[in-house]
């Protein structure tokens, strides 16, 4: 997994690396030392391609979206404990991670304000969803982020002294937390003191940060080679064999979207946010054949409806029942509006303790709701609507051409619902003598 993450990060795999401790005291760190990878991490030299959303990068920098940040390397390492201080007077250590194996990226100090770094940790998330590797859940603490924050004059090319961000739990605060420490540490400079290298932690009910420790420098922590552990080897082969798992990734994905299916980009966007919700619709778009319609349809009137719980989406319908239910509607045999409420039946008994697969075509005849393209039928509801509205259609013929809008509801409104719309319009257009 670690191997996989670092390739699709486009990194550099270094053959030999190797394992070291990294000495500390605090009370999350029983044993007091962190087996990590320090001089000889297994890769290196990477980046990640993100966007920002219009007005969100920093008004200096150039490089507007889409941005690419450097990534410096990805290794691994073990966790540590969590310290837990809502508990009253008291502070409790939670050792239930302590010890288990995680992927570890460091970037570089690409990014130039909470926005781009809240934007460059969703293209993170997104491409380790779509690697399978990591849920991508911040609240639950399986994707999380430090966020290291300096600053320095306009112009300057050197960084200020860095100080570290901790306990940050949604994009939202990486956002919120950035941009109060950018102001604090502003704040500290005016008035004629200096920043304190350190370690802080953001309160989200105050939106401020507050001191937590001071912060270690390199040599401070005496890494030295782990001893119980021999160097991690990762042959040509084995790299070729992990390069070939790297799927289609979202970025990639969502210009496609766009190129191949003429999506509009913000359309393409949502349906590559989760790759299980992206692999529904092209399914779903090549069984019926319209790409827009199927993505239109997804959007407006499944999506509300999916469950989606880290890596895993439970999607009410199937991308065949999709499929039929939108060939339902290019047949005739019910209106776009018919659609959405045998969809909605459809959705609805997924929830149930139906043990097979609902066809949409015998929901639609159970249910007595085919689309009426009788045109005798039809005509005889709109002779009748326009003899009972003789204003309105005088109006109508004088000019006011939204006033159709009134007599198509009507006649739906009298076949509730279940009129062929195209033939709505076109039997009263003859009988209003419209053109």
């Amino acid at each position: 997994m670690a191997v996989l993450a670092a390739l699709a990060l486009h990194c550099a795999i270094v053959e030999r690396s190797t394992f070291a401790r990294k000495n500390y005291f605090y009370p999350d760190l029983p044993k007091g030392y962190q087996i990590s990878q320090y001089d000889e991490p297994f890769s290196k030299g990477g980046y990640l391609e993100f966007d920002v959303a219009d007005g969100a990068a920093a008004p200096d920098d150039p490089a507007r979206a889409p941005r690419t940040a450097r990534i410096t390397r990805v290794h691994m390492e073990e966790d540590a404990g969590k310290n837990v201080h809502d508990r009253g007077d008291a502070s409790i250590v939670d050792l239930n991670r302590a010890g288990v194996a995680l992927v570890e990226i460091v970037g570089e100090p690409d990014l130039r304000s909470g926005a781009e770094a809240a934007s460059y940790l969703r293209a993170l998330r997104d491409v380790l969803l779509s690697l399978g590797i990591n849920d991508g859940n911040l609240e639950e603490g399986s994707f999380r982020c430090d966020a290291n924050v300096s600053i320095r004059p306009l112009g300057q090319a050197k960084l200020g002294t860095r100080v570290e961000l901790k306990n940050i739990n949604s994009f939202r605060f990486v956002h919120k937390a950035i941009d109060h420490e950018v102001e604090r540490q502003g704040a500290v400079l005016d008035s004629g003191r200096t920043i304190a290298q350190e370690t802080r932690g953001w309160d989200e009910k105050s939106g401020t940060t507050y001191s937590m420790r001071s912060k270690e420098e390199a040599n401070d922590y005496r890494y030295f080679p782990e001893p119980d552990l021999p160097p991690l080897l990762l042959d040509e082969v084995r790299v070729a064999q992990v390069r070939a798992l790297v799927p289609e990734l979202p970025r990639d994905k969502r210009t496609r979207f766009v190129e191949e299916y003429k999506l509009p980009r913000t359309l393409a966007n949502v349906l590559t946010q989760h790759p299980r919700v992206a692999a529904f619709f092209e399914e779903a778009a090549t069984l019926h054949g319209d790409p827009i319609r199927v993505a239109n349809f997804v959007q407006t009137e499944v999506l509300r409806d999916v469950a989606i719980h880290g890596l895993e989406a439970k999607i009410p319908v199937s991308s065949q029942q999709l499929a039929e239910l939108l060939q339902l509607v290019d047949v005739g045999t019910i209106s776009g509006k018919q659609a959405k409420e045998v969809y909605a039946r459809l959705a609805h008994d997924a929830g149930t303790e139906h043990e097979r697969e609902v066809s949409p075509l015998a929901l639609v005849k159970e249910l007595g709701m085919a689309q009426v393209s009788d045109r005798g039928e039809i005509e005889a509801v709109c002779e009748k609507v326009v003899v009972a509205n003789p204003k309105q259609a005088d109006a109508l013929r004088g000019g006011k051409t939204a006033l159709i809008g009134f007599f198509v509801g009507l006649v739906m409104k009298e076949t509730k619902g279940s009129a062929n719309p195209a033939l709505v319009n076109e039997t009263l257009r003859k009988a209003l003598n419209l053109p």
